[in-house]
């Protein structure tokens, strides 16, 4: 049976939570295997929405076991706090597995991120101020600490000391900043070890044994392609991996064993933080598809920049990730427009260009060349099968599919987990 990657295709918050929840009820497994509390999913299952920071979105389907892979950097006060959202719901989070080797944000972490963004000023990289970027970078410059770590308090402690040797001169002598102190750092994360303990695993080992006996393992990115540390539009990305490539180290599954890659990518483009964003909109267009779309961030609320769909940017998510199957979601915000621009190319230095530009300056230098289709006023979120769509609508999809370097296989007609148009068989 398959280990299928779910990835983001254009800047995040496309929609990745709806379609692994579509999924949910056929896998046996779904793991989170990057990323942290900075990314959020949002899941409507009738009436009811769930917003998801740190956990799989797995979490809702009966049956499901979700896992925290080693990938993930994990706020243990968050993870609790959303398991505990979620019970007294009447959700079922007992089979929540977390890795071992998944890293902790501590709270000079968190202190950090903060400072540092303040810092920076005009040269700001627009991060959600959770900690996650210097968690990574501890965990690159080995002064990290793993969720085992806090079932030792002696190790626990000598990896807090290392870590603040360094980071308390440069809270205190460049960011005039009070000092952190490693027994309040240490108290706080042993107060979390009598409850994660039962959750703790060794992950890897639980998704080989069942790929070995022909469970269906699903991998869920956070974030998405652009913002992959490697791959996205450096330096306004995450600082994980975020792509394809990225679930294997981030979840300890060979390469080997992955059967598919699904992209998801909006009908329209999204994107937080900074950046470059070559198809953005400052118009009333921008501000209509922000209200028509709710695009205000699942974590932290921001307003979402708005574009419409950029078909180089899916090209390059479709090469960089393998991608076999592509599920477009929101086309129904799309509907009302008498006319809609889609990216078809970049005009860099007067000269066209079909693909993303090799560098950061290239990029920044972009303007969209758009290709103009028919809109339709027509609703349609009780379409259940392409010819539902009206004749517009079906030659929109058609269009993308054409540009964009891999089949549509799922259409999203509205936010709840029944407005879906399944066209090929996902798994």
């Amino acid at each position: 049976m398959p280990a299928v990657v779910i990835v983001g295709a254009q800047w995040g918050d496309e929609g990745k939570g709806k379609a692994t929840d579509l999924l949910g009820s056929r896998v046996d497994y779904v793991v989170k295997f990057n990323g942290g509390n900075n990314a959020g999913h949002t899941v409507v299952i009738g009436e009811e929405k769930y917003a998801l920071h740190l956990l799989p979105s797995g979490i809702l389907s009966p049956g499901c076991i979700p896992i925290i892979g080693n990938g993930v950097v994990v706020d243990l006060a968050v993870l609790f706090e959303e398991i505990d959202g979620l019970e007294a719901r009447g959700i079922d989070t007992s089979r929540l597995l977390i890795s071992a080797n998944a890293h902790v944000i501590a709270d000079y972490n968190r202190t950090m991120d903060k400072v540092a963004e303040r810092f920076l000023g005009s040269r700001k990289i627009g991060t959600t101020g959770r900690g996650i970027g210097p968690t990574y970078a501890d965990k690159m410059n080995r002064i990290g600490i793993r969720i085992q770590d806090l079932f030792d308090e002696k190790i626990l402690r000598q990896k807090v000391e290392g870590a603040l040797e360094l980071k308390n001169q440069i809270l205190t002598k460049i960011y005039n900043r009070r000092a952190a102190e490693v027994d309040e750092t240490v108290a706080e994360l042993l107060t979390y070890v009598d409850r994660l303990r039962p959750m703790v695993a060794d992950t890897p080992l639980v998704l080989h044994e069942a790929l070995a006996a022909d469970k269906t393992v699903l991998l869920e990115a956070g974030q998405a392609t652009l913002l992959d540390v490697d791959h996205g539009t450096y330096p306004f990305v995450t600082s994980s991996s975020a792509t394809a490539g990225g679930a294997c180290t981030g979840s300890g599954i060979a390469p080997t064993e992955i059967s598919g890659v699904i992209g998801i990518v909006k009908a329209y483009a999204t994107r937080v933080g900074e950046g470059p964003f070559p198809t953005e909109l400052f118009d009333d267009d921008g501000e209509r598809l922000r209200q028509n779309g709710f695009e205000f961030g699942t974590t932290t609320g921001r307003p979402r920049r708005c574009g419409w769909y950029d078909a180089p940017i899916a090209r390059y998510a479709a090469r960089i990730n393998g991608v076999t199957d592509f599920v477009l979601t929101k086309l129904d915000v799309l509907t009302g427009w008498d006319k809609i621009p889609v990216c078809v190319a970049y005009e860099v230095d007067g000269e066209r260009t079909e693909e993303m530009p090799m560098t950061q300056t290239g990029f920044h230098h972009a303007k969209p060349i758009y290709e103009f289709f028919d809109g339709w006023s027509e609703d349609i979120t009780s379409a259940r099968t392409v010819a539902d769509l009206p004749s517009n609508a079906q030659s929109y999809v058609k269009a993308l599919e054409r540009m964009s370097g891999a089949r549509i296989s799922a259409i999203g007609v509205g936010p709840d987990r029944e407005e879906t148009i399944v066209v090929h068989d996902l798994l």
